[in-house]
C-alpha cells in the first residue's frame, strides 16, 4: 500500500480500501486483536469467549453485512470506571463484533495516515510508546529547554468536531464505503441502563478501536505547525507539553496553541494550562511522572493507583493465603516497576515499606489480634521474612538493576 503510494495512486488518495476491509484475513487478524485485548461483553452480552466458540461463522457474517452495504455498528455501552483520587470518568465498551470491524478499518487506513504523522507524535502508534516520549522529555530538559507549556484539551475525545475530522480523512480516502463506516462508528449511540442516546455532532467514543487513530488525524496539523514555528512539542494522544528555553518562546507558543484549538472546535481547560519553569518547585506532571528541579519521580495520583489496586488484594479479611495473595499483587508490582523505575528511588521503598506493613496487619488478624502491623510486627516478620516468601521488591530490583549496569 506505501509502495503505491509513494507513486501516486490518484494523487495519494485511495480509492478502493472496503475489499482490503472486509478481506478475510483481515478480518481473521483483527479478530486475533481483539480477543488477545479481552474486555468486556458490549451491549448485546457477547463476551470474546462466546464469540470465539463460533467465529468463523460470526467474521463471515460480518463479511456478508459489509459486502451488501448492511453493516450497522451497535450503541455502544457506558461504563463508569472509577479515576485516582476519587470521581469516575465514563467509558464505551462497543460489541465485540464492532471492535473487530473497527480493528480491521484501523489496520487498513493506519499505514495510509502514519507516513504523515509527525515525529514528536507518540501515542497509540506502531514502534512507539510512552518510554519513547518520555525520554524526549528528559533529552529536551537536560539541553536547557527549562520553560514548559504544560497544556490540557478539555474533554478532547467527546469534542473533536466530526465535520473537520471526516474533512481530514477524506483528503487521503477516496473509498464512498469506507468513509461510511467511519461515519457510523462516529455516530454510534450510546446506551446506558437500559437508555438509548443518539450521538451528537462531535466525539469519538472512549474505548473504541479506532478513537486513538482518529483523535491522531485531527491533531497533526498542530503537530506540523509547532514543528514549522521551531517549537519542541512532545505529544501522547491528546497529552502534550512544549518545552522551551526562555519564557517568551513558551509564551508564544501557548498563544499559537490557544489560536488553533479555537479554530477547531477545541478548548484548553483554563485551570490545567499553564506555564512552568522546569528548574523551580513546582515542575509538571507527563504520562504518570512528575518532573521537577532535574529530578522525576511517580506522580501522586501513579502512586495512588496503585496503592488502590494493591488495597483490594490486601484487606486484614482476605481469606485467600498469603502465597495467593503474592500471584496476585506481584505481577501488578513488577508491571508498575518496569515503567516507574526511571524515577527517585525512595518513592520504590516507601511503598516497599506500605505493603509489607499491610501484609503485616494481615498475619497480625489471621493470629487473633487486633489493629495494624506494628511494633513487635517488625521483628516477628521481619523484611528478610517477606523476600523469603518472594515478595515483587520495588528497591531490591532497582538496586540489582543497579548493580548488573555497572
Amino acid at each position: 500500500m506505501l509502495e503505491a503510494l509513494e507513486t501516486g495512486i490518484k494523487g495519494g488518495r485511495w480509492f478502493r480500501l472496503i475489499d482490503k476491509v472486509m478481506a478475510e484475513r483481515t478480518l481473521q487478524r483483527a479478530w486475533e486483536g481483539v480477543a488477545s485485548n479481552g474486555g468486556s461483553a458490549g451491549v448485546d452480552g457477547i463476551t470474546v469467549q462466546r464469540f470465539d466458540k463460533d467465529c468463523q461463522s460470526r467474521l463471515l457474517a460480518v463479511k456478508e453485512h459489509l459486502q451488501a452495504r448492511t453493516y450497522r455498528p451497535m450503541p455502544v455501552k457506558r461504563v463508569w470506571i472509577d479515576k485516582p483520587g476519587g470521581g469516575q470518568r465514563p467509558l464505551g465498551v462497543p460489541t465485540v463484533r464492532d471492535r473487530v470491524v473497527q480493528n480491521a478499518l484501523r489496520m487498513v487506513i493506519e499505514p495510509i495516515f502514519e507516513r504523515q504523522f509527525a515525529e514528536h507524535s507518540y501515542g497509540f502508534r506502531p514502534r512507539r510508546g510512552c518510554k519513547d516520549a518520555l525520554r524526549r522529555v528528559d533529552a529536551l530538559l537536560h539541553s536547557g529547554h527549562h520553560w514548559v507549556v504544560d497544556a490540557d484539551l478539555k474533554s478532547y475525545f467527546d469534542t473533536i468536531p466530526h465535520g473537520r475530522l471526516m474533512e481530514m480523512v477524506r483528503e487521503h480516502i477516496a473509498d464512498g464505503r469506507v468513509l461510511e463506516l467511519i461515519e457510523a462508528f462516529l455516530k454510534q449511540g450510546v446506551m446506558e441502563e437500559l437508555q438509548h442516546y443518539e450521538a451528537g455532532e462531535s466525539g469519538t467514543p472512549q474505548g473504541a478501536v479506532i478513537s486513538p487513530l482518529l483523535a491522531n488525524i485531527y491533531l497533526n496539523p498542530l503537530d506540523h505547525q509547532m514543528a514549522r514555528a521551531g517549537y519542541e512539542m512532545v505529544r501522547y494522544a491528546d497529552d502534550f507539553v512544549i518545552l522551551c528555553r526562555s519564557r517568551q518562546e513558551a509564551e508564544d507558543a501557548l498563544r499559537a496553541i490557544q489560536q488553533w484549538v479555537e479554530a477547531h472546535g477545541l478548548r484548553l481547560h483554563p485551570g490545567k494550562t499553564r506555564l512552568v519553569d522546569a528548574r523551580e518547585r513546582g515542575g509538571f506532571d507527563f504520562l504518570g511522572y512528575h518532573f521537577e528541579r532535574g529530578y522525576k519521580w511517580p506522580r501522586q495520583k501513579s502512586i495512588t493507583k496503585l496503592r488502590d489496586t494493591l488495597r483490594r488484594h490486601t484487606r486484614r479479611t482476605s481469606g485467600e493465603s498469603v502465597r495467593a495473595i503474592l500471584e496476585r499483587i506481584n505481577p501488578v508490582l513488577a508491571g508498575w516497576y518496569g515503567y516507574f523505575k526511571h524515577g527517585l528511588t525512595n518513592i520504590l521503598a516507601d511503598t516497599d515499606r506500605w505493603l509489607r506493613r499491610r501484609l503485616r496487619s494481615i498475619l497480625r488478624k489471621r493470629e487473633g489480634r487486633k489493629g495494624r502491623g506494628r511494633g513487635h510486627d517488625h521483628q516477628r516478620y521481619p523484611n528478610r521474612y517477606f523476600a523469603a516468601l518472594g515478595v515483587f521488591n520495588l528497591e531490591a530490583a532497582k538496586q540489582a538493576e543497579l548493580q548488573s549496569s555497572t
